[in-house]
């Protein structure tokens, strides 16, 4: 009995390494890696709209998504939390900033690059496995969905958009200082 188990505990080790061992592998092929989960979204969409059906799966996953972009939008240390603690120990009196300390802070984001494709990836492929299922079909109007879904996303990233003007902190690498080896 127990070589049954150490045999089968062997397999699943030997499928978890060699798992890791691709996921590893793939960690510097960014683009790679999201074109292969643009395509898994493609056919995911291609599988929603050509059945006519599945639209609670598809809108759970639309904020999954949405909740996960907000996170890699996000740094990992929220400035409004920090002007807040700054504000309360300036009142105590424990400050050791200077309120002219304009200390260069790296953008941390909260879900970084490679879990963000990660998760995404899972979660797709687990919406399209979900889209066969007849079980999970359940009979919805669409369009109060989709117009729910619009709304939460243009509220969002509004939000979101507003947070970071007011903190100054750009996600991207979109104009952001260069600088070249001379």
């Amino acid at each position: 009995m127990d070589s049954i188990k150490e045999t089968t505990l062997g397999f699943y080790q030997r499928i978890n390494n060699t798992y890791q061992n691709y996921l590893d592998k793939s960690t510097p092929h960014a683009i790679l890696r999201w074109v292969g989960t643009y395509i898994l979204f493609g056919l995911f969409m291609l599988r929603i709209v050509l059945t006519e059906g599945w639209y609670i799966v598809c809108y759970t996953w639309a904020i999954y998504l949405l909740n996960m972009f907000l996170q890699f939008l996000t740094p990992k240390f929220d400035p409004s939390l920090e002007q807040e603690m700054e504000s309360s120990s300036v009142e105590e009196g424990t400050s050791k900033m200077d309120e002219d300390d304009d200390e260069f802070k790296p953008f941390i984001r909260r879900l970084p690059e490679f879990r963000f494709w990660y998760k995404a990836t899972v979660s797709t492929i687990t919406a399209l496995i979900c889209s066969f299922i007849p079980f999970c079909d359940i009979p919805v109007f669409w369009p109060i969905l989709l117009v729910y879904f619009i709304i939460l996303f243009t509220l969002t990233m509004r939000r979101q958009i507003q947070h970071m003007m007011k903190y100054k902190y750009i996600p991207f690498d979109v104009g952001k200082a260069k600088y070249s080896n001379k």
